[in-house]
C-alpha cells in the first residue's frame, strides 16, 4: 500500500503524525515510494550492527577462467553451477577481471585455462600469467587448488598455460585438491570427470551455503536462450554467396542463417559455433579404402554414454576426418609400419605441418594397415564445432546472423580436399536446410562503450568479418567516433571483400578512413602492416586521443607482424625505448583498448 493512502482508521500514528507523513510523501513517484518503504522497514528493525549474511560464513570457492575462444569459460560456468548445486559459496571470474594480489586471501581456487597459439596465455590472462610467474607473486601455503587445462595436442606446447599455473601455484606453496587434468580438443568427458571429482572433494571440506544465491559472475537472466554448444539450434540456412571474383585464388562466401524464434542473441565481436557433417562422398571413399562394410557396428562414448553407430554414420556425423591430429599419424605409422610416417610422427614440427595439409584419407592411402573398425574409430577425434566471427550486427539484421567463410581447399594425392565445416556451409548445404548453431560470446572483442571513441580496425582477408558487424552497429547507434579500416588481400579486382559496403560507409562519412593493401597487384608485396607504417604518425595520434585498436585474422604471421609494427610505431612516435613501447601496448590491452580475435 502506498504511504499517501494510509488510513487513519488503521494507523497507529496520531492524526498530526499521519498528516506529516502524508505531506512528506505526497510528491513521491512509485520508485521513490518503494525506497522510502524499504528505508522505514529497515529503521523498524532497530540499530544495524552488521550486514545480515545471505550465506553462511563458510569459505568461498573462487573459480577463474582463462579463455581465448570460449571453451574454458563454458567449462568454468558448468563447474560453478555444479559447485553451487553442491551447496558451496562460489565466485566465478575471468582472470582479466581478477586482482591477482587477492590470491593471498584465497583458500580454495579452481582454474580452467586454455592455451593460445604456441604455448601462450590467452589474451584475457596475460597479466595474471605474468603476475603469477613473476617475483611479486605471494607465498600461498594456505591455498588449496586444482587446474583443468584445455589445449590442442597438434601444438608442441600442449596445455602450456594450465601447466604454468599448476607448477607455479605448487612452487608458491599451495597444495593440490586434485591433480591437473590436460584436455585435448575433445574435452567434454575429461572435464566432466574433473568437475565431479573436485566438487565432491570440496563439498566434504567446505561449509555449505544456507541459501540458493546466484553464483557471482554467472548471468541468470530468464530471457537467455535455451540453445548452447551442447544443445545447438537447428537454424535455417538462407544464403551462400561467393564474394570473391571468378579468377580469385580463394573461394570466400557470404553466409546468411536465420535464427528464427530461437531467442539467440549476439553482440558484435561474438562468434557463431557451427556443427557440421562430413562429406558423404569422402566417408564412402574412406570406408572403401579401409575395406569396411558401411553397416559395420562400432561403439562411441558420447557425453559419457556408450552408443552404437554404423561405421558410416559414425564417420559422417561423429568423427573428425578432415582435420588430422599428430596422434593419428603416430597411430597409423605404428599400425602400418611405414618408415616415412614414423619419421614424421617423431618430429613434432613435421607432424604438425603434415597434419595441416593431409586428411585422414590421405594418410590411409599413403600406407596400408589391417585395422578393425572399432580400433580405427577409437583413434579418431570427435567432431568439434567450428567458430566463425559474426559479420553482422543484430541491430541491423535482427533474427539473421551473417558469416564470412573462406573455403578450405587444397590438392593432395591428385585430389582436391575441402574443409569439413567450410565445405559443408559453402557447397553441401542448400537453402532451406537446417544447420545446428550456437552463439559463443566473446567479451574480449567489444566495441568501446562510448560511441564517441575512435576505432582502428585491422582485418585482412576474412578477418574483415567482425568489422563489418562493427560498422553496422555503429551506424545503428549513430556513433560519432571516427572509424579507420585497414584491409588487405591478394588482388583489388578479385578479393576486395564487401567493397561496395565499405565505399558506401566512406561516402556517408561513417567510415573516416580506409587503407587497403593488395599483395599481388604489384611486384613488391604490400601487406596491412606496411600501410600501418606509412600512416605511423597518424596511427599514433589516434592512439593518443583514445582510439581502441582491433586485429582480426591469421594468428601465425599477420597478427605477429602487425603487433611488431605497432611496437615500432609507438617507440618512434612516442619517443620510447623497446620496453616502454611494450608497456604502452600492455596498458592499452589492460584498458581493453587493444583487442585481438585471431586464429
Amino acid at each position: 500500500m502506498a504511504l499517501n493512502n494510509l488510513s487513519a482508521l488503521t494507523s497507529p500514528l496520531s492524526e498530526s503524525q499521519l498528516a506529516q507523513l502524508q505531506q512528506a510523501t505526497a510528491g513521491l513517484d512509485a520508485v521513490q515510494t518503494a525506497w522510502v518503504s524499504g528505508y522505514l522497514a529497515g529503521v523498524s528493525q532497530g540499530p544495524v550492527t552488521a550486514a545480515a549474511p545471505t550465506q553462511s560464513a563458510g569459505q568461498t570457492l573462487t573459480i577463474l577462467y582463462a579463455s581465448q575462444t570460449g571453451n574454458a569459460k563454458g567449462v568454468a560456468s558448468q563447474l560453478a553451477e555444479s559447485a553451487k548445486a553442491a551447496g558451496l559459496n562460489v565466485v566465478l571470474k575471468n582472470t582479466a577481471d581478477y586482482k591477482a594480489k587477492a590470491l593471498k586471501n584465497e583458500t580454495h581456487l579452481l582454474i580452467v585455462a586454455s592455451t593460445n597459439g604456441e604455448g601462450e596465455a590467452p589474451d584475457d590472462a596475460i597479466e595474471f600469467h605474468e603476475f603469477l610467474l613473476g617475483k611479486k607473486a605471494p607465498k600461498l601455503p594456505e591455498l588449496k587448488y586444482s587446474v583443468l587445462a584445455l589445449g590442442d595436442s597438434s601444438y608442441e606446447f600442449f596445455c602450456q598455460t594450465g601447466k604454468d599455473f599448476d607448477e607455479r601455484l605448487k612452487a608458491l606453496g599451495a597444495s593440490q585438491l586434485a591433480p591437473r587434468v590436460d584436455c585435448d580438443v575433445d574435452y567434454e568427458s575429461e572435464s566432466e570427470a574433473w568437475i565431479s571429482n573436485v566438487v565432491t572433494t570440496l563439498k566434504g571440506e567446505m561449509a555449505e551455503v544456507t541459501t540458493a544465491a546466484p553464483v557471482a559472475g554467472i548471468a541468470t537472466s530468464s530471457t537467455a536462450s535455451q540453445y548452447s554448444k551442447q544443445n545447438p539450434y537447428p537454424a535455417e540456412f538462407s544464403l551462400s554467396q561467393k564474394i570473391t571474383g571468378r579468377d580469385s585464388a580463394k573461394d570466400v562466401r557470404h553466409i546468411e542463417i536465420d535464427l528464427g524464434e530461437s531467442g539467440l542473441t549476439y553482440q558484435t565481436g561474438d562468434a557463431l559455433g557451427v556443427w557440421f557433417e562430413n562429406d558423404e562422398a569422402l566417408v564412402d571413399e574412406l570406408i572403401a579404402e579401409l575395406g569396411y562394410n558401411a553397416d559395420d557396428k562400432v561403439n562411441l562414448s558420447i557425453s559419457g554414454e556408450d552408443k552404437e553407430f554404423s561405421v558410416k554414420e559414425a564417420l559422417l556425423t561423429q568423427l573428425e576426418i578432415t582435420q588430422t591430429a599428430p596422434s593419428f599419424i603416430e597411430f597409423w605409422a605404428e599400425k602400418s609400419g611405414d618408415d616415412k610416417l614414423k619419421a614424421i610422427a617423431n618430429d613434432k614440427n613435421a607432424a604438425r605441418e603434415f597434419s595441416g595439409n593431409h586428411q585422414i584419407i590421405d594418410i590411409v592411402n599413403q600406407a596400408k594397415a589391417d585395422v578393425d573398425a572399432q580400433t580405427f574409430v577409437d583413434a579418431l577425434r570427435k567432431i568439434t564445432p567450428r567458430l566463425y566471427s559474426i559479420a553482422s550486427a543484430q541491430a541491423e539484421v535482427e533474427e539473421e546472423v551473417h558469416l564470412t567463410v573462406g573455403v578450405v581447399s587444397y590438392d593432395a594425392n591428385d585430389k582436391t580436399r575441402t574443409g569439413g565445416a567450410s565445405g559443408f556451409l559453402a557447397q553441401r548445404l542448400e537453402e532451406g536446410q537446417k544447420v545446428r548453431v550456437f552463439v559463443e560470446h566473446n567479451d574480449n572483442f567489444r566495441l568501446p562503450a562510448s560511441d564517441d571513441t575512435p576505432v582502428i580496425m585491422i582485418g585482412p582477408g576474412t578477418g574483415v568479418a567482425p568489422f563489418r558487424a562493427f560498422m553496422q552497429e555503429r551506424e545503428a547507434r549513430d556513433a560519432t567516433g571516427d572509424n579507420w579500416m585497414f584491409f588487405g588481400d591478394q588482388t583489388f579486382t578479385q578479393d576486395f571483400l564487401y567493397q561496395v559496403e565499405w565505399q558506401n560507409y566512406l561516402k556517408s562519412g561513417l567510415l573516416t578512413k580506409m587503407d587497403v593493401a593488395f599483395s599481388r597487384d604489384q611486384a613488391e608485396k604490400i601487406y596491412v602492416q606496411d600501410r600501418l607504417k606509412e600512416n605511423a604518425s597518424e596511427v599514433f595520434a589516434w592512439l593518443e586521443r583514445g582510439a581502441h585498436l582491433y586485429i582480426c585474422g591469421d594468428a601465425d604471421r599477420m597478427a605477429k607482424d602487425v603487433h611488431q609494427t605497432l611496437l615500432d610505431i609507438i617507440a618512434e612516435h612516442g619517443q620510447l625505448n623497446t620496453e616502454q613501447a611494450e608497456d604502452y601496448l600492455k596498458s592499452l590491452r589492460s584498458n581493453k583498448r587493444y583487442q585481438k580475435d585471431v586464429y
